[in-house]
């Protein structure tokens, strides 16, 4: 069985479109003569210099990483999602490996967009396992607006243990219980009934090791990509509620994970106000900006990550990246990430709105990712693998790039 493999179904106008593009076209591959009220007025806004929506209606190229998996990978009209070899959008286990769930890892729900929410806004796990491993010894954590669990799972690669977790989400919340741990409970982050919960479950099961407060607040009200980025986003204000519970539970290191427009929000000024609201409760605070394709992951996905230990504690360093998301005869390039046809090209050819669940992989595994997808390789001996091809000049080339993609902020 290979769990969540089901695509969506098209339209035969979204077929037609899907039938016009190449691996790496887009809209503008799609002829006039397609009839299409969205694509005219797309092409109109083009041309006036609105943007040029360059992932609409794209296709992925099989030899680069997949773009951003958004929540809305079903529709081709949204982004870069439709397959590199078949004329349909990715499926979610498609989309599940862009981002390093492996396939014995099953996302609970029977609606599309359940699967959607849960995938699309995880944290690709592989990415949370190296955060981990630069935090040092491992020991207990909990996970607020935990969603699928893509930060818990790379913590518990790491040796961490997930002691308590909480979602709004009661799909994303069976499936971090039936895949992680049955530690997380369906609870709003702005209750204090939540809070009292989260820090009696810590205190209850956190014994004597280290612990980690990890978790990502809703990013829509961050998002670059829509129009209704704002200071003002009511989501914004989930960071005080963070802050309060860290606080409370006074961890050893938190992480506060968040997209790419976290450091322009409010003309660059609302991001030093959340590192100062973090400060004020005793904590020095790193500003980390990771590129998952730079860490071994499918997929071109910008973070910030802000990174916290007691005022006074050494803070750790980022994760070295090893891998890069394009090819490069350059001297000193690391080596590429692996494709899409490396990252999916084994499992089983379907068409729109069918599932593939029960079909059998269409080859052996064909590349280390797909090694680590089925389990026969861990993320460490994958990253080991991966780290060995990089020779010298590689190796100098991963240092070049941490100065280039890794920003540290220090409020105060």
């Amino acid at each position: 069985m290979i769990p969540n493999h089901v695509s969506a179904k098209l339209s035969n106008l979204d077929l037609r479109f899907a039938e016009s593009v190449p691996p790496g076209g887009n809209w503008r591959d799609i002829p006039e003569s397609v009839p299409s009220e969205r694509l005219a007025q797309i092409r109109v806004s083009a041309a006036a210099g609105e943007g040029s929506r360059s992932t609409y209606y794209g296709r992925l190229r099989p030899d680069l990483p997949a773009y951003t998996i958004n929540t809305y990978y079903t529709r081709p009209g949204n982004g870069c999602f439709l397959h590199y070899a078949q004329d349909r959008t990715i499926s979610h286990r498609e989309a599940a490996r862009l981002q390093s769930f492996p396939d014995d890892f099953v996302f609970e729900g029977s609606s599309q967009r359940a699967l959607c929410q849960q995938i699309g806004n995880a944290v690709p796990p592989l990415l949370a396992f190296q955060v981990a491993q630069a935090l040092g010894e491992p020991g207990a954590m909990v996970d607020v607006f935990a969603g699928a669990g893509g930060l818990s799972l790379g913590f518990e690669w790491a040796g961490w243990q997930s002691i308590a977790a909480v979602d709004s989400d009661k799909h994303a919340v069976a499936t971090f219980n039936a895949n992680i741990a049955p530690v997380a409970f369906v609870g709003d982050m702005t209750s204090e009934e939540t809070h009292d919960h989260l820090v009696a479950r810590a205190f209850e099961r956190r014994g004597a090791g280290r612990l980690a407060l990890v978790g990502g607040p809703p990013c829509q009200g961050f998002s670059t990509g829509g129009n209704r980025r704002s200071v003002d986003d009511a989501r914004n204000d989930l960071h005080n509620r963070y802050a309060q519970l860290l606080a409370r539970l006074r961890p050893d290191v938190f992480i506060f994970e968040n997209v790419l427009g976290l450091l322009s929000i409010d003309k660059k000024r609302f991001l030093p106000r959340l590192i100062d609201g973090l400060r004020a409760t005793g904590y020095d605070v790193a500003v980390w900006r990771l590129n998952a394709a730079r860490f071994g992951v499918p997929q071109r996905r910008e973070r910030v990550v802000l990174v916290g230990v007691p005022i006074g504690s050494t803070a750790p360093l980022p994760p070295q990246p090893w891998t890069s998301p394009v090819k490069s005869s350059e001297l000193f390039a690391l080596h590429p990430v692996c494709g899409t046809l490396d990252a999916i090209g084994d499992l089983p050819m379907i068409t729109p709105g069918s599932d593939g669940s029960g079909l059998p992989y269409r080859t052996p595994p064909e590349s280390e990712y797909q090694r680590l997808m089925r389990g026969s390789l861990s993320p460490a001996e994958y990253i080991a693998r991966g780290r060995a091809k990089n020779d010298t000049g590689g190796r100098r080339g991963a240092l070049r790039s941490v100065t280039e993609d890794v920003g540290r902020v220090h409020a105060g």
